[in-house]
């Protein structure tokens, strides 16, 4: 490598860029520095100098960073563009680390910087963990430790000039893993996050093609858009500017093996041979291009509408356009009717009639003369529903869905809310399960009540949205039935053999609808060849898929598969307290659960810190130490808890009905990946109102690192094992930053150079022993 002198001045200010500037870019293989030019630092130890007081740290800044992959079959070749701005008054040089991951099979590596070709030396999982190791113990960062034992690209960067741009290119080919037929592609862009400040701007691109046919394209990791052009070619796109938390790019697809294949079905799982619980598998399932061109499965849908008082103004304007959206999204042979109701029920028709143009000019007719008046006869308006769909002809070939939306509690006829709940179940157990009409529960403002509402739903195998104040009726009914409008499979049910599976969500399959995608998340213990069955109801006729797949053993690589089913586990274990009362059992699976996967809520905070008090955990090993001190915090947590219990409307409710229908339905962990704000978790659900108590808003500031397996919790600097807290009575080891023994332990477990990546100060737990790290 080649060497320059340097004056006193220029290595402070050159040593000093190298040792602080990770700007930290990801290929499919992990994270790429760019360490400015000096030597010694890459070859061996050396000590840090201390620079001058006015030295400004990181001065590279990453504007912009582009990723396009093109996928055939199951070769990838990814293109990366990234833009480094010196924001210094002084040239950089250095050289561009890109760690391999050790299951990547690279086929080609090129680079470009401003236009010009260079080569990159490959060096050895040996010679490249020196490498981490020495950035390591001169910059005190051990963020590098996540990528010891991986091997490494290298290649010289000269020069960066003072304020201006480097623009790096590079691209790479690589075969996919294809494991129990899912291919999965990986693109570490959680490497962005050493970073000074946030990214400018992230675009992600992946174009899938494989001949026969795609289904099940899935990212855990980021909300994407994803386009299908025909069978076999599908476009995956994704942005985000100034980001702030990047995390790791994962993407899954599974190729259709069969031509005519109607249901794409794959299996993901993750095994620790360690758990004598088992293993975790998610399970997804579309409709292949094949099936939605399909003719969508008829259905019958009765449209019931509030239109008391209450309802006066832009509530029900919004309402009469979103159920004109409805109307005009029926298929031909689809049968409706409308039930309006106040004072008492009054059906459109009286009984379900075809989709034409003269029924259609009737329902707008009809829509367009509702008046707010009188009060909320919410059991005769769904008992006027739920007869229609029982008396209906044909109604054991055609699937019901019932769009319910009110605005307020029944004060008209039956009030009681367990009576109403039962009369929805004695009418539903009436009809044939292929029929069973799902009740969609639409609840409007705060003054309801969730408990009825939820209720209804649950009984009848559907979901409840409710439309807080400030937002729009007609967008949120609009989005939610353009996915209910096209059925392709209703009435599902789900086989294993060869395996026994427990613990599943969603335990009632909701119907297949075209162009979306069903996720399935569940328990299993045995391993090996596994026999699934898919069976429904296709438009009267019964439809059955049989799939041959496999579940793993010991498996540990996708560890966003327990955590999606804890974050749902936990979702309906809350609203089994919230909606049927709370037992020991409930609460401490709660409690284990969100600690083990750093699921923190108001509601799952307040338990994990009562229980950690009254098992008398050491305050030093406490998972939420800044709650625990925190009267204010403490308090509130506590009300929200008891609100979660006892409230069944107001704003409260609305808060804990959308909270944890937010975990129950969630399609990708939440539980991040990398540091971030529980707020942003949190605002997946309700109306954020807890958010605006001051000792709440301290909460949401909780971070929370999830790496491997396990959960970390920042408190003050330094970094707590969640599983320190459950082993009390564990010795405890202190080691030293960056001494012989750190290392040592950093390859004492083949996850613990990961885990104590978090931070600098760590508390881990491994085998029976706590090591503390300072």
């Amino acid at each position: 490598m080649e060497r320059r002198a340097h004056t006193k001045g220029s290595f402070y200010s050159m040593f000093l860029a190298m040792l602080t500037v990770m700007i930290c870019q990801a290929a499919v293989f992990g994270q790429v520095l760019i360490v400015v030019d000096q030597p010694d630092v890459i070859l061996r130890p050396v000590p840090v100098p201390t620079p001058p007081p006015t030295t400004t740290a990181n001065p590279l800044r990453l504007d912009s960073h582009r990723i396009e992959v093109t996928v055939k079959g199951q070769v990838a070749t990814t293109d990366v563009e990234q833009v480094f701005y010196n924001t210094s008054g002084q040239r950089v040089e250095g050289t561009y680390l890109f760690p391999v991951p050790i299951d990547a099979k690279i086929d080609k590596f090129t680079m470009d910087i401003n236009g010009k070709q260079q080569e990159a030396e490959l060096l050895d999982a040996d010679k490249a963990r020196t490498i981490y190791e020495n950035i390591v113990r001169s910059m005190r960062d051990p963020a590098l430790m996540e990528y010891a034992g991986q091997r490494l690209f290298k290649v010289r960067v000269f020069p960066i000039e003072p304020n201006s741009k480097k623009t790096l290119t590079l691209r790479y080919t690589q075969l996919l893993r294809k494991d129990a037929g899912v291919v999965g592609y990986t693109y570490p862009l959680g490497a962005d996050r050493f970073a000074p400040g946030s990214v400018g701007g992230v675009s992600i691109k992946v174009s899938l093609e494989n001949q026969g046919g795609l289904a099940n394209v899935y990212s855990p990791s980021h909300k994407v858009e994803v386009k299908q052009h025909g069978s076999d070619e599908a476009v995956v796109g994704y942005e985000e500017r100034n980001m702030a938390t990047p995390v790791d790019f994962q993407l899954f697809f599974s190729p259709v093996d069969k031509a005519d294949e109607q249901v794409g079905v794959s299996l993901l799982a993750y095994h620790d041979k360690q758990d004598k619980e088992g293993g975790y598998f998610m399970l997804l399932a579309s409709p292949t291009w094949q099936a939605a061109k399909n003719k969508a499965v008829s259905q019958d849908v009765i449209f019931v509408m509030d239109t008391s008082g209450s309802m006066a103004g832009e509530k029900l304007e919004q309402a009469k356009a979103a159920l004109k959206f409805c109307i005009e999204n029926l298929n031909k042979g689809d049968r409706f009717d409308i039930v309006r109701f106040s004072t008492e029920a009054e059906p459109m028709f009286g009984s379900l009639s075809p989709l034409n143009d003269s029924n259609k000019t009737k329902a707008f007719d009809f829509i367009n003369n509702l008046k707010p008046i009188g009060g909320t006869a919410i059991y005769d308006a769904l008992h006027t529903a739920l007869k229609m769909s029982e008396d209906a002809t044909d109604a054991d070939k055609r699937p019901c869905n019932i769009i319910f939306l009110t605005d307020g509690k029944p004060t008209v006829g039956q009030t009681d809310e367990e009576a109403i709940v039962q009369s929805v179940s004695t009418v539903i157990g009436r009809q044939p399960r292929v029929r069973t009409p799902r009740v969609f529960c639409f609840g409007v403002g705060n003054e309801l009540n969730t408990h009825l509402l939820d209720k209804v739903t649950e009984a009848t195998r559907a979901v409840s949205q409710y439309v807080v104040p400030g937002e729009d009726i007609e967008v949120k009914v609009s989005s939610f039935y353009s996915k209910l409008s096209s059925p392709v499979l209703t009435a599902l049910s789900l086989d294993f053999k060869g395996v026994r599976v427990s613990k599943v969500f969603p335990g009632d399959l909701p119907d297949m609808f075209k162009g979306e995608q069903l996720i399935v998340t569940g328990r299993y213990t045995g391993d090996g060849d596994v026999t699934v069955t898919l069976a429904g109801n296709m438009n009267g006729v019964k439809e059955q898929y049989v799939y041959e797949l496999k579940l793993p053993g010991d498996d540990v690589t996708r560890d966003f598969v327990p955590r999606l089913w804890a974050q749902r586990r936990v979702g309906y274990l809350l609203d089994e307290i919230r909606l049927h009362g709370e037992s020991a059992e409930l609460r401490d699976e709660v409690t284990l659960l969100a600690r083990q996967y750093g699921i923190v809520t108001p509601y799952t905070a307040y338990l994990i810190v009562e229980d950690e008090s009254r098992r008398n955990v050491p305050v030093a090993a406490r998972t939420l130490q800044s709650l625990e001190g925190d009267v204010s915090a403490r308090r509130d947590a506590g009300r929200a808890w008891e609100e979660m219990n006892t409230s069944k409307s107001g704003a409260a409710a609305l808060d804990a009905a959308n909270a944890n229908l937010a975990l129950k339905s969630a399609a990708t962990p939440s539980a991040p990946a990398t540091s971030q704000p529980m707020a942003e978790f949190y605002a997946q659900g309700g109306q954020g109102q807890l958010g605006e108590r001051a000792g709440v808003k301290k909460l949401q500031e909780q971070q929370v690192k999830f790496v491997r397996g396990r959960a970390f919790y920042q408190n003050g600097d330094e970094w707590i094992d969640s599983n320190v807290a459950n082993q009390t009575d564990a010795k405890r080891v202190e080691v030293k930053l960056n001494s012989d023994e750190y290392f040592k332990l950093a390859n004492a477990h083949k996850d613990a150079a990961a885990w104590l990546s978090v931070g600098q100060n760590v508390q881990l737990l491994i085998d029976d022993t706590v090591y503390v790290v300072r």
